[in-house]
Parts: C-alpha cells; sequence; structure tokens
C-alpha cells in the first residue's frame, strides 16, 4: 500500500528565504508591535515646536540686540547735531570727554568743564551731558540729564 503523502501545509504560506519576512516566522523572532502613529506624530510635533520656538526666540533676541543699538546710534547721531551746533571756542580730541551745556539765551556750549568742577565761580549754564568724541566724529553720551531729551 503505497499511499501518495500529501504535505499539510500550504506551498503558499511558506518562504525559502525567511530573512525576508516583513513578520516574526519563529518563537525566537524579534517582536514587532504595529506603532501608534498618532504617538509617532505627537512626538514629531512636539519636537518641531519646541525646535521652531527656541529658533524664533534666538532670532527676537538678535531684533531685541539690533533695535538697542539703532536706538543708541540715534542718540549719538542726535547729540551730535546738538554739539556740532553749540558754541566751542576749542578743537575737540577723539576720545576725550566734554561737557555739553545750555546757556540762558537758549545756545548751547560745550566745554572742557564738568558740572561738579566750577568751584567758586559757580557757573551760569544748564548742564545737558557728559560726552565723548568717537573717532567716526559723532558723540558717545556718556551721563545726561535725565531732564534733557534730545529725540
Amino acid at each position: 500500500m503505497n499511499e501518495e503523502f500529501i504535505n499539510p501545509i500550504d506551498p503558499d504560506r511558506i518562504t525559502e528565504k525567511p530573512h525576508a519576512l516583513e513578520y516574526p516566522h519563529h518563537a525566537g523572532s524579534a517582536l514587532v508591535k504595529p506603532e501608534d502613529q498618532g504617538k509617532i506624530m505627537g512626538r514629531a510635533m512636539s519636537a518641531m515646536e519646541h525646535q521652531t520656538d527656541m529658533q524664533l526666540n534666538q532670532i527676537y533676541e538678535q531684533m531685541q540686540l539690533l533695535a538697542e543699538q539703532a536706538k543708541k546710534l540715534s542718540d549719538r547721531k542726535a547729540i551730535s547735531e546738538f554739539i556740532y551746533m553749540a558754541e566751542m571756542r576749542f578743537e575737540p580730541l577723539i576720545n576725550h570727554i566734554y561737557h555739553l551745556y545750555t546757556k540762558e539765551n537758549g545756545a548751547y556750549l560745550i566745554s572742557l568743564i564738568g558740572p561738579n568742577q566750577w568751584g567758586r565761580s559757580r557757573n551760569t549754564f544748564n548742564y545737558v551731558a557728559t560726552v565723548r568724541l568717537l573717532a567716526d566724529h559723532t558723540w558717545d553720551i556718556i551721563e545726561k540729564n535725565p531732564e534733557v531729551n534730545f529725540g
């Protein structure tokens, strides 16, 4: 009695190359779990928002710094215009400190004498600012009378 052997395993469900399967094919295979796409997208969105917020904050800080620099330059320009219209009886030297006053008639005066250096003569000028001549011939405000506005 020679009965023909019938293989109970369906040939469409087996492979000659088990390493190429996209799912585990025996008990010792690595565990494969379906991914939760919502979690993956949520983590990616969170990381993206964190990174872009950090970069936006850096750009904002840089803009603040540029705005402060522009304000300082504008102030230097404004006081420089006042000083170059002022009465000046000497040639100012770069990087030296001078003092700006207004006279009784409203005209400006640049002086070598500071507001606390007048001694007994007691000036009749109103102190405006202490300034330094920079190499670009603008004037840097070192100290300023808070009641005076150049803008």
